[in-house]
């Protein structure tokens, strides 16, 4: 079948029916070395000022917010950077008030904090799944501006990332999922019986916007059809939106050292087989 006049014009301009085309892992890799490198220099900002970052991420299921987290860590020390994915609550959580669960994981000084979903889950899948009543929901939409002023004016950045993907792509993604051995523990019972309330997630998420993007706390929107690009764009975002400076680290010089190899009396440990 022969192209039309703007397919021929998006190959022109390195689309693909009117999206960039796909990043390559090379181009991918290069960038993501550039912040990774300013990730750490954030880190030795945030433990020498003492300063405390808070970061929310959420989305629909297979919106990609696990691959962004990861990119996020995976260069800096999980002492710093702390990742807080909660599970279901027990009976003692349940009968808290609502955000107290999350309270104690908030940042310290010296510390980043990420939450792979948040208390947001009220306004979100407690929602649409119907485990809430619609009362407690628009309750915790009229406090949540609140609470978050409050921890905006305790010191903490606080940083919310709504990563958003077509219905089309998730389709495709929670499909690699049932087939991919490595993926099967990310389909969970939770979101095979929420895949048909798109619609229902989307009035959901309007609804937790209009209440509780404030200038204090705004919601950040990311595009993450293309993975790659997201992460990229997240990362990019999200230091920009961090004060750091980099700090001068100590030269380091490594002392001399006695180093004799001589390995370990042969009766004493099992040796791993080598089979690769």
């Amino acid at each position: 079948m022969a192209k039309n006049k703007n397919s021929k014009a998006d190959d022109r301009n390195g689309k693909q029916n009117g999206e960039p085309k796909r990043m390559s892992e090379k181009e991918y890799q290069r960038e993501l070395k550039k912040l990774h490198g300013e990730l750490a220099a954030m880190q030795e900002w945030v433990k020498a000022t003492g300063a405390k970052v808070c970061i929310v991420f959420e989305g629909r299921d297979a919106a990609g917010k696990g691959g962004v987290i990861k990119a996020i860590m995976e260069r800096v020390s999980p002492r710093v950077f702390r990742l807080i994915a909660l599970p279901a609550p027990n009976d003692r959580e349940r009968s808290q008030m609502y955000v107290q669960r999350y309270v104690p994981y908030l940042p310290a000084a010296g510390e980043v904090v990420i939450f792979d979903r948040s208390w947001y889950n009220r306004a979100g899948v407690e929602r649409v799944m119907g485990f809430t009543p619609m009362e407690a929901v628009e309750r915790f939409l009229d406090a949540v501006p609140g609470v978050e002023k409050t921890i905006v004016d305790s010191g903490i950045i606080l940083m919310k990332y709504w990563l958003e993907v077509s219905p089309e792509e998730q389709t495709r993604r929670l499909t690699r999922r049932i087939d991919d051995p490595r993926k099967t523990w990310k389909l969970s019972p939770m979101d095979v019986a929420s895949y048909t309330k798109w619609d229902d997630y989307t009035v959901a998420r309007d609804a937790m916007f209009t209440a509780t993007s404030e200038s204090w706390a705004p919601w950040f929107v990311a595009r993450s059809e293309d993975k790659k690009r997201a992460r990229l764009n997240v990362i990019s975002h999200l230091l920009s939106h961090i004060p750091y400076e980099h700090v001068k680290a100590k030269k380091v010089k490594l002392p001399k050292r006695s180093a004799k190899a001589v390995p370990p009396p042969p009766d004493t440990f099992y040796p791993v087989p080598e089979r690769f």
